[in-house]
């Protein structure tokens, strides 16, 4: 977290207050340029196909076309303005399909078990879900992925 708060790849916390918005967690300079061809309203930008990924958190959306299309599932939307929770959307890519309503267990980074959360909404593209869950606000930045128990 500190590497990507060090790197500016995390919004202002005021940001996330007034809405959803993306986190690239992509500190690698890696060859890849999907993001920026994929956000519609052109807030993700890169100097060069293998620079760090750079958002202009003000003209981000949420709208989670990122999440969808990012191949190295490393997008996420955070949502900080509901009063009593967070809302965080995650890329998914497992089987079972979680369903609106249902309760799944969250992971951080490293796998961990974090608590439990409730899908909110689920979006698909080629494959590749983008889940909405609502998790506790002090896990909006820990949580990275869902699992869902048979």
């Amino acid at each position: 977290m500190e590497e990507l708060k060090r790197l500016g790849l995390v919004p202002p916390e005021e940001r996330m207050k007034r809405g959803p918005v993306v986190v690239v967690e992509c500190p690698q300079e890696i060859p890849c340029d999907i993001c920026v061809k994929a956000c519609p309203v052109g807030a993700i930008t890169k100097e060069k196909i293998y620079s760090i990924p750079r958002v202009d958190f003000e003209k981000c959306t949420g709208c989670a076309t990122c999440v969808l299309m990012c191949p190295g599932l490393a997008c996420f939307v955070v949502d900080l303005s509901p009063k009593d929770h967070a809302l965080v959307t995650v890329p998914h890519e497992f089987l079972p399909r979680p369903s609106p309503g249902s309760r799944v267990i969250l992971l951080g980074r490293d796998g961990r078990e974090l608590g439990e959360g409730e899908v909110v909404r689920v979006r698909e593209w080629n494959k590749t879900l983008a889940v909405t869950v609502k998790v506790p606000k002090e896990l909006a930045m820990e949580v990275r992925a869902i699992w869902v128990r048979k």
